[in-house]
């Protein structure tokens, strides 16, 4: 039986696919691909499971309500294509001159900027495109409304790795991800991706043995109450437990993806750009813990913070302060001393931890009070 020959709607949408990647890509994007727009079963079914069983640890976004989040038709009504973009966020490390240091916290790679800006450009331009053929849009990024590396994956960007992360063919994890959600007819994006770990990651189980507080509990599962890029966002205390593999991170944690073999290689081939001007990747304890609550926000207000409440900032720098301050510092023992004496409880018990990690238990006397 002869196929019909291909009607002038059908070159139309073919042509509209590859001028969606190719505007996609000249607006900074390193992949963009299509995939339908029906429900993502596997992931929500996924996302049941693993709130069934805990591990989502009280973390809400896609989890707060996995049907919705998973079926891009809540998003568009009549939605049948996600065109899927991903923008890299990978930079070279800040020179000697920015040293680690006893006073500085880290901040993970994907918070350093604010990279979903330079995401959802290249977004809204091939949404702007959709537009002009008559084809109704909705963009969304780092929204709760879709699980972002389920879109990417359905495109055929890359493949689920043994952390979790989507993995780029030849390019690794260091990536925001987003999606236009249309009612265009577009054609699938062909995969050339591995199916799973198994294919991907072959017997490389590196992210698993380097996680720092041994959160990957199997492959590809994730139990949110021991990872610290989740526990540095989490309101109430920082598990005492996990406190000493916190380190110097105030805010997310790059080891899985740090230790990746795939980015690693990614890196030997194509050497990260020097980290942009506004990039955040130290922050100063001291002033931090100087800082008032509007200074804070002003200063880190895009990042996620529970409660939108700047003591869970501080609660983090006061737990690095105890790993890795300089008790022989003045600056860092007063500080630390202060804090342990305010009326906030939360914030004077881990101030406490810290000044007992330093060996100045003695320097946190009872007191009231706000230190600043």
């Amino acid at each position: 039986m002869l196929s019909r020959p291909p009607s002038s709607a059908d070159v139309d949408i073919r042509r509209l696919g590859a001028d969606l990647e190719r505007i996609g890509t000249d607006a900074g994007l390193t992949a963009v691909g299509i995939g339908d727009a029906g429900i993502l079963a596997e992931t929500r079914e996924i996302l049941h499971s693993r709130r069934r069983a805990g591990l989502h640890a009280g973390m809400q976004f896609t989890y707060r309500n996995p049907d919705r989040s998973t079926d891009p038709g809540r998003i568009l009504d009549g939605a049948r294509s996600l065109v899927v973009g991903a923008w890299g966020y990978r930079r070279a490390d800040a020179e000697s001159g920015e040293p680690t240091g006893r006073r500085n916290g880290t901040v993970a790679r994907y918070a350093r900027r604010d990279h979903y800006a330079s995401l959802r450009y290249g977004l809204d331009r091939m949404a702007d495109r959709l537009r002009t053929d008559g084809w109704r849009t909705a963009v969304v990024v780092d929204d709760n409304a879709l699980v972002d590396r389920a879109s990417a994956h359905r495109a055929g960007l890359g493949w689920y790795g043994r952390n979790t992360m989507l993995l780029l063919p030849g390019l690794g994890s260091w990536f925001v991800l987003g999606t236009v959600v249309t009612d265009a007819p577009l054609a699938p994006t062909p995969t050339a991706a591995p199916s799973g770990p198994a294919e991907g990651c072959g017997s490389c189980r590196k992210c698993r043995t380097a996680c720092p507080t041994g959160a990957l509990v199997a492959d590809g599962v994730l139990d949110a109450s021991r990872c610290l890029a989740w526990l540095v966002q989490a309101p109430g205390s920082f598990p005492v437990e996990f406190r000493e593999a916190l380190g110097d991170r105030i805010y997310g944690c790059d080891e899985c993806q740090q230790v990746c073999p795939i980015n690693r290689i990614a890196d030997r081939r194509r050497p990260p750009a020097p980290p942009e001007a506004d990039s955040v990747t130290l922050v100063d304890l001291l002033d931090l813990l100087a800082a008032s609550d509007a200074e804070l926000l002003a200063a880190h207000g895009r990042w996620y913070i529970a409660g939108r409440d700047p003591r869970y900032l501080r609660r983090n720098a006061l737990v690095a302060l105890g790993n890795i301050g300089d008790a022989r510092d003045p600056a860092t023992v007063a500080t630390i001393a202060r804090w342990a004496r305010c009326e906030d409880e939360l914030l004077a018990e881990h101030a406490r931890w810290a000044a007992d990690r330093l060996g100045h238990a003695d320097r946190t006397g009872q007191g009231s009070g706000s230190p600043r």
